[in-house]
């Protein structure tokens, strides 16, 4: 059972306990009233196996077969390469191959045959300018609201720190930590101790950071995966939370008015105790502040039950919240990562790994693994030969100081041995530069 289905299983359970109506289950789900329904009749009857989906592992009886498939993108690209349909899109391209060679075929199945053959690219669509008030999500852990605060939160007392936040839409309730830097490393810490604590949220909604998305790779890089995400996008979709993009920070205002209250309340209540650290600071947030806030500023959700999900079993979050990048293994067996050298176990060294291309993770703990194959392999830091580390000797043994006057009369002869070469290269006719060179006069003794 998928992740996905899990999912459903606990929505469907929560209907069963009549924490929340079918027609919010389906909204939830993405289902239609009718079908929620039906999930609940076969739940009855066949138990927690009826949310699988009945098709697994077997092709659609209304798939297009893959030989009319072949057919269509080796005529587009035909036709492109011909300079025929160069300038075609996708609807006049289903068109033609309508009428001249009777292939019918639907304009965006044929977009989607394009695109995955790299003969389309995806246009963006145009957004309109509108803002409209939202109401707050009827749930606890439907919608969490992410950000960070930069601030002189220790007033100077102390070194720099930013507050990484999540606030629930339903309730307003604030999960908050002190960091030294807005990293991506940190804020994956705060999502796990997020998950550790609540579980998993159905969505979160955040800023675009260059955290959260990425500038997209050329769709020729050997890089570049069908979705392009950052390190926290990734995790987010392996943990099956859905991402949503603020377009402005009025959207997310209501996390954004939460720091105008902590640089407010927060920094006076940090001057009270006198906080100068980043220890200290965290210790005074989680025991003093945090109760307060969640006493005084939460409201209860419109609707009962909890929406957040458990971590699947079997799913380890060191692999899903850790840094992760892709590199070639060299042929010696080692992998480099930021100006380091990682070596693999000799017993875990086997044919056709020399060339490839994997992904490297770095955990929590700070340890280095290697993902080939399906296969998780531990990498272990190469010690750098002394030799590498030590310091060039000086020819001549002792480095000899110029003074300004060796340093202009050496500065002079260089100028004069441009010149001479200059003036040899001009008095060439129509002879080639290597008997130019041949025939030139040598070297004056003094020039160097």
């Amino acid at each position: 059972m998928s992740a996905k289905e899990r999912d459903r299983l606990k929505v469907l359970h929560e209907v069963r306990k009549r924490h929340i109506t079918q027609k919010q289950a389906g909204v939830e789900m993405g289902l239609s009233e009718r079908w929620v329904r039906t999930l609940l009749k076969r739940l009855r009857r066949e138990g927690d196996k009826a949310v699988r989906h009945r098709l697994r592992g077997r092709p659609s009886n209304r798939k297009t077969p893959e030989a009319v498939k072949r057919r269509v993108v080796e005529l587009f690209q035909q036709k492109r390469q011909a300079r025929l349909w160069h300038d075609y899109g996708p609807t006049l391209a289903a068109e033609e191959l309508a009428e001249d060679y009777g292939i019918q075929v639907n304009r965006e199945t044929l977009r989607q045959w394009l695109m995955e053959a790299r003969l389309w690219r995806a246009r963006r669509s145009r957004m309109e300018r509108v803002h409209r008030w939202r109401p707050r999500r009827a749930r606890y852990g439907e919608l969490v609201q992410w950000d960070s605060s930069e601030h002189h939160w220790l007033e100077g007392r102390g070194e720099k720190l930013y507050l990484i936040s999540m606030i629930d839409d339903a309730t307003s309730q604030l999960t908050a930590r002190f960091v030294r830097h807005d990293s991506t490393e940190e804020n994956l810490e705060q999502l796990r101790r997020y998950v550790e604590r609540q579980g998993r949220p159905i969505a979160v909604y955040t800023d675009k950071a260059s955290l959260f998305q990425i500038a997209p790779r050329a769709i020729h890089h050997r890089d570049a995966p069908e979705q392009q995400l950052s390190q926290i996008g990734r995790a987010l979709a392996e943990l099956n939370i859905e991402w949503i993009a603020a377009h402005s920070p009025q959207a997310k205002g209501r996390i954004e008015r939460s720091f105008k209250t902590c640089q407010d309340r927060l920094v006076k209540g940090l001057r009270r105790v006198g906080a100068k650290d980043r220890e200290t600071a965290n210790a005074y947030l989680e025991q003093v502040f945090l109760p307060l806030w969640n006493a005084r500023f939460c409201c209860p959700p419109q609707q009962a039950g909890d929406a957040h999900r458990a971590v699947p079993r079997g799913m380890n979050l060191d692999s899903v919240l850790s840094v992760r990048v892709s590199r070639t293994v060299t042929a010696d067996h080692t992998v480099r990562w930021q100006g380091v050298i990682y070596g693999i176990e000799r017993a875990q060294i086997k044919a056709g790994m020399r060339g490839a291309r994997v992904q490297l993770e770095r955990w929590r703990d700070g340890s280095r693994w290697m993902y080939w194959r399906k296969r998780v392999l531990a990498l272990e830091r190469c010690a750098i030969s002394p030799l590498a580390l030590a310091p060039r000797p000086i020819k001549g043994g002792v480095a000899r100081v110029r003074s300004a006057e060796e340093k202009a009369r050496a500065k002079q002869r260089r100028l004069d041995g441009q010149r001479h070469w200059g003036e040899s290269y001009h008095q060439l006719h129509d002879r080639p530069i290597w008997q130019a060179v041949r025939d030139a006069p040598l070297r004056t003794p003094g020039l160097r």
